[in-house]
């Protein structure tokens, strides 16, 4: 009875930790990768690394200091 109760234990084990790292990959079932690209958690849309310089600005933010952002946009916002 113990070598029934252990196999059942190691069969959820195995199956929980599976299970997990689908979860864990961070793509669902219906998407392929090369759809979107996670970065910080945020999908960005396939082919941003092609996008073009639109505008650059400089900001001052309180405690932050000063900081230069890019605005990037595709064929289509140019």
């Amino acid at each position: 009875m113990k070598r029934v109760g252990f196999f059942l234990f190691a069969v959820l084990a195995v199956a929980g930790i599976v299970a997990h790292l689908g979860q864990a990959s961070g793509q669902s079932p219906g998407q392929s990768e090369g759809d979107s690209s996670p970065i910080y958690g945020v999908k960005i849309p396939a082919g941003y690394r092609d996008w073009q310089l639109i505008a650059v600005k400089q900001l001052h933010i309180p405690d932050k200091g000063d900081q230069l952002r890019a605005q990037l946009g595709n064929d289509i916002a140019v």
